[in-house]
């Protein structure tokens, strides 16, 4: 389990069909371990190995088909959240590393302090987004300012907007989208088995 709350920013070093190699700063790397579980961009994979500035992911076809990671290439920037323990301080909301699909970036706005993105939501992901709900967007976790059945608006504070990735995102680009697990649970339970 996660919260949405990125703690640091990689770059992805090489790319193959079956993983993921990335760096990221010491900080970052001290509390990680072989078999220990990583959100990248919001996905949750496992690391296999642990470098002085580096470490590697498995990833297998269904992720990479799934999520934006299919498209990231050697340079890009990613966002890094180490999972949560007992311990920890629940600053964002219950984000579990499962992506549900992708929305793409259809607008940015600047107001006021502020940056308000809409997104093209995938269809179907409609019913899981509930305006002033939880959404993580890449592995963030936002609140949902609106929503219609074919896209969302999050805003977006000076703070998110400097540590994250979305200053690097362009009208069009992809992003990995998690709806709220309790939508989701709600709507099985809703729905005849």
């Amino acid at each position: 389990m996660f919260t949405g709350i990125i703690t640091h920013l990689g770059t992805i070093l090489r790319k193959t069909s079956t993983g993921l190699e990335i760096s990221a700063p010491r900080g970052f790397l001290a509390r990680v371990t072989r078999g220990a579980s990583i959100a990248v961009d919001g996905t949750c994979l496992t690391v296999e190995r642990r470098r002085a500035h580096s470490f590697t992911v498995a990833v297998i076809p269904e992720t990479f088909r799934r999520t934006q990671l299919g498209s990231v290439l050697a340079g890009s920037r990613v966002n890094l959240e180490r999972p949560m323990t007992a311990q920890s301080f629940l600053s964002g909301h219950l984000v579990q590393g499962h992506v549900d699909g992708t929305a793409r970036l259809r607008q940015v706005t600047r107001t006021g302090n502020s940056w308000v993105l809409t997104f093209a939501l995938a269809p179907g992901l409609a019913r899981y987004v509930v305006g002033k709900g939880s959404i993580a967007v890449s592995g963030i976790s936002l609140t949902v300012m609106s929503v219609t059945r074919r896209e969302f608006t999050v805003g977006i504070i000076p703070h998110t907007w400097e540590h994250t990735t979305l200053h690097t995102l362009q009208v069009g680009d992809r992003v990995n989208i998690e709806t709220d697990i309790y939508a989701k649970y709600v709507a099985k339970l809703c729905r005849k088995i």
